[in-house]
């Protein structure tokens, strides 16, 4: 049985973590973002984002997280639940 409260917890950990390394290497060397897409998604896809702040830097780390949380969750009520 996963006790889910500690679970969620971690996942905001993780995913705050990993969310602030990304944003930061991003806005300090933007290239990464394209070489990702290339290299590690296989895709040549020209995208131009200037969107570096206080606030979108925020908005995403709350996006990111509540979409970790409910996969996160989700994973934890099936397994508890399926037998």
């Amino acid at each position: 049985m996963i006790e889910i409260r500690h679970l969620l917890k971690v996942t905001v950990a993780w995913t705050s973590i990993v969310y602030a390394i990304c944003y930061f290497g991003v806005s300090m060397y933007p290239p990464i973002r394209m070489m990702t897409w290339r290299y590690a998604m296989h895709m040549d896809w020209n995208v131009a984002s200037g969107y570096f702040g206080f606030g979108y830097f925020i908005s995403g780390l709350i996006i990111w997280n509540v979409v970790a949380l409910l996969g996160v969750w989700l994973f934890a009520l099936l397994f508890n639940k399926i037998k």
